[in-house]
């Protein structure tokens, strides 16, 4: 078995407030496996998440990143080369 020269770490965060933001954004640069949980902000403020939100599919984008929800409490975040299926992708 080979060894691999870099790995790619996966990181579970919980966003509990928007300036988790700027932790998260350095992750993507770093090309993590990003499995974000919003619960927590969502309770507190659904307009704060919902800006968040918007933010990470920008950042996301900006870095060729892909980004899905993962059910109801929280997103993926992969880096360039790892992509996320998504039922209305067309494999043809």
């Amino acid at each position: 078995m080979q060894k691999q020269e870099n790995p790619t770490y996966l990181k579970a965060i919980t966003i509990r407030d928007p300036s988790d933001i700027h932790t998260i954004k350095e992750d993507i640069k770093k090309e993590m496996i990003l499995i974000l949980r919003v619960t927590p902000l969502a309770q507190k403020d659904v307009d704060k998440l919902r800006k968040v939100v918007e933010e990470l599919y920008t950042i996301a984008k900006n870095s060729n990143a892909d980004i899905a929800r993962l059910g109801e409490e929280r997103i993926i975040v992969t880096p360039p080369g790892v992509k996320i299926w998504k039922p209305d992708y067309d494999l043809k």
